[in-house]
């Protein structure tokens, strides 16, 4: 039986046919197991025979540089990301588990045991190492007003410059007490963080935890709560959390 669910990046390889016989074997039987994802993999799989058809026919390539099998390239793998961030959202929104990357246990169970297990999981799923452009304006707009229609005042994008971040991507979420947001920052090098926001100021004192190569620190303001989800190593992170959480 397997006890963890595959990496995001196990996905994609098992789509592209870049596994070995025995993980392609695990991978498929985990798949087997969790219909909801194994759909969502099925997708990936047709894009992505789609584009290989393309390409193996390079005399009919269109002029059309939209078309471009590059371009495809990345907009199949937007398409990939978009449809493993709805089935995060329903997963998230009804409990049912904790995402790619992360341990198939429920993430209810996880959540009433373990301090914003949500914003790991979340972390996990979308705080990846793939190449992401910033957010044009209109997007940024439209998240912001997002944030602001379901947080207020609490939801107003952390402007992390100073600390060498630029916000390149952020996710909506549910939970069972109402709407989620992930967060994404990059610096140059790429290396991420996640600021996590949800309803709920479960937390009258800043805490922090480590979760195996992550490290959450959280805390609430008003009738939200906050975590700063990094690799635990990350000096900055720390740095990120003291500037936005509450002073001491």
């Amino acid at each position: 039986m397997i006890h963890l669910a595959p990496s995001e990046a196990d996905l994609h390889a098992y789509v592209d046919g870049q596994l070995d016989a025995d993980a392609r074997a695990e991978i498929e039987r985990w798949l087997a197991a969790h219909p909801e994802r194994a759909a969502v993999v099925a997708e990936w799989k047709r894009d992505a025979e789609h584009l290989r058809t393309q390409q193996a026919l390079p005399e009919h390539w269109p002029t059309n540089p939209m078309l471009e099998p590059a371009h495809l390239r990345r907009r199949v793998r937007a398409r990939r990301r978009a449809r493993l961030g709805i089935a995060a959202g329903l997963l998230l929104s009804l409990g049912l588990g904790t995402g790619v990357g992360w341990q198939a246990k429920q993430l209810q169970v996880a959540s009433a045991r373990l301090p914003m297990a949500d914003a790991v999981s979340a972390y996990r799923l979308f705080a990846v190492n793939d190449a992401s452009d910033t957010l044009d304006p209109r997007q940024r707009a439209e998240l912001q007003d997002w944030l602001q229609v379901h947080f207020g005042s609490n939801g107003a994008m952390p402007d992390l410059q100073a600390q060498g971040f630029t916000l390149v991507g952020g996710q909506r979420l549910s939970t069972e007490q109402g709407a989620a947001a992930m967060l994404v920052y990059a610096d140059r090098n790429g290396a991420r963080i996640g600021v996590y926001l949800r309803p709920g100021g479960w937390f009258p004192e800043p805490g922090q935890r480590r979760d195996g190569e992550l490290l959450a620190q959280y805390w609430s303001r008003g009738n939200t709560s906050f975590a700063v989800v990094s690799p635990f190593d990350d000096r900055r992170a720390r740095n990120v959390a003291s500037v936005l959480g509450p002073r001491g």
